[in-house]
């Protein structure tokens, strides 16, 4: 029996693609049931980074990524691949289509994929997905908190105890679950980064919960940093403003989702394969070997953040 090799897909010499312009509102109105695909958000998100050339900074790593299947962890998944790492991605059974575009993405570049469908609210289920990368892959160095579930609601008051429930041990619960699992393989010079939000920093009055968890998750980064300063694995944190992601459109009314991003300096939301590089930077040593705890926004050209 043989095997076929992946061959990994490289830009020609002399025609890298760089991005100028990138889509603007107005969007056409859409909206999504939740968990929402991105298969069917229009236009659709960016995440392969024509532009982008890797250099090796994660050759012979594996990473896991809570929320890998689209919008900002589909897009960390292909650059990690493409700087030679091999992936894990964890997502619902209902991003299932998402997962598998992703899962293709990731071998163009040439790396392996396992898929690690599952509900991160669960610790067994983390403790599961951790040590199947493992088994899988054989190592964990990278983990990539991006998990994440937003509701918007008028009023504390509309805030049910479901909702708080759904949301906090969505985005801050299985964060502690991963980190508490990912911890005892990772060795020294392993990186985990988490998402958090320019909410987590300002506020968002339609956002309790949501900003709350992202809040704790940078105050989870800071502390965590510091508990695992001295097994030099490192901790960071990327905070994003608008994002165009399938969590949006499955979130707002449609009309808002046309207009999502308008409201930054640059007129626009950012597109996932903007953000990745960040994720990029935190993992790699080359890079980032002196940098832990740190909370790093982008935000479009706003600079008042926190």
């Amino acid at each position: 029996m043989t095997t076929k090799k992946l061959r990994r897909r490289r830009m020609p010499r002399g025609q890298v693609t760089h991005r100028v312009g990138r889509p603007k509102p107005p969007f056409p109105k859409q909206s999504q049931p939740k968990p929402g695909l991105e298969a069917h958000v229009s236009p659709r998100p960016e995440y392969l980074a024509p532009s982008y050339r890797g250099a090796g900074r994660l050759a012979g790593k594996v990473a896991l990524i809570t929320g890998g299947d689209s919008g900002i962890g589909r897009a960390v998944a292909t650059l990690y691949a493409r700087e030679g790492a091999n992936i894990a991605i964890v997502y619902t059974r209902a991003e299932q289509r998402d997962a598998l575009e992703t899962k293709t993405a990731v071998e163009n570049e040439g790396a392996r994929c396992v898929l690690l469908p599952g509900d991160v609210r669960s610790s067994a289920f983390c403790d599961r997905a951790v040590q199947r990368t493992v088994d899988e892959l054989g190592r964990l160095d990278v983990l990539v908190n991006n998990a994440a579930f937003q509701q918007h609601v008028d009023s504390i008051e509309d805030l049910t105890d479901e909702q708080l429930d759904t949301t906090f041990r969505t985005n801050i619960f299985g964060y502690f679950y991963m980190a508490r699992a990912a911890v005892p393989h990772l060795k020294p010079g392993s990186a985990i980064i988490n998402t958090g939000s320019i909410t987590g920093l300002e506020g968002s009055k339609q956002l309790l919960d949501y900003s709350s968890t992202k809040g704790a998750i940078h105050a989870f980064t800071k502390s965590l940093a510091q508990s695992l300063v001295d097994k030099h694995i490192r901790v960071n944190c990327v905070a994003p403003g608008p994002i165009w992601t399938p969590l949006n459109v499955a979130d707002k009314p449609a009309g808002k989702v046309a207009k999502h991003g308008a409201e930054t300096p640059m007129r626009r939301p950012g597109q996932p394969d903007e953000v990745a590089p960040t994720y990029v930077f935190f993992a790699s040593n080359v890079d980032s070997s002196y940098i832990t705890g740190e909370v790093l926004t982008l935000l479009g050209g706003e600079t008042t953040a926190g």
